[in-house]
């Protein structure tokens, strides 16, 4: 099961705003927005952050904003791209190292992501959860977005389960999409609950749960 494509933002004909005079200060500004609005989407989310407040943060001017973004919605779709590489590029290394056994790379992950959010005190979270929990108060094409992302990781988690069921690690007779599914299912509600308690107790119970019920039983 090959990674379903994240669908790119199609270019626009026209832009309003005035671009910076030079391509290194278009894509720095750029890249500022997009870092500052994950940023801020990962602990507040999408309908309690507004543009100006990014422009703020970033120091990037209003016509600047609208000649790289169609608007708060189109922004909004590329912060879920530039996550969604974000975060393919971080499974890729905790999944694809090879120098250990397939679930210790799972939990590798795991005990990343609880560092990560630890770093924040758990304030931030997943920015693709968060934008879910909003779902039916953005516009319709985050929903396509949000899935696509979440089938992504569930297709990568699933080759790392595979590579487990190969190694004898868990039952040979696995449905590792399934399980992939329940781990991003719980995995996200599990972070949430971390950001709501502001500590990592959820997180381990969720992880010590998930390997009780896939590990080989002697």
């Amino acid at each position: 099961m090959s990674p379903p494509a994240v669908p790119a933002i199609p270019d626009r004909p026209r832009r309003r705003g005035r671009p910076p005079r030079d391509a290194a200060l278009m894509a720095g500004a750029r890249e500022r927005l997009l870092r500052e609005g994950v940023a801020m989407l990962t602990e507040r989310g999408f309908n309690a952050v507004g543009v100006d407040e990014i422009l703020t943060a970033t120091g990037v001017p209003k016509g600047s904003f609208y000649h790289y973004f169609g608007g708060k919605a189109e922004f909004g779709l590329a912060l879920i791209d530039a996550y969604a590489a974000y975060f393919a590029r971080k499974l890729d290394r905790w999944f694809l190292d090879e120098s250990m056994p397939p679930l210790t790379r799972l939990r590798a992950f795991i005990d990343d992501a609880q560092a990560g959010m630890a770093r924040f005190d758990f304030h931030r979270g997943c920015l693709v959860g968060n934008l879910g929990q909003e779902i039916a108060t953005l516009p319709d094409p985050f929903r396509d977005r949000l899935a696509a992302v979440f089938a992504d990781w569930e297709a990568r988690t699933a080759r790392c389960l595979e590579a487990a069921k190969t190694a004898g690690e868990i039952d040979p007779h696995a449905d590792c999409a399934r399980l992939a599914t329940f781990f991003w299912i719980g995995w996200e509600g599990a972070v949430l609950r971390a950001k709501l308690e502001r500590g990592p107790e959820p997180l381990n119970q969720f992880a010590d749960g998930f390997f009780a019920l896939i590990k080989t039983r002697d």
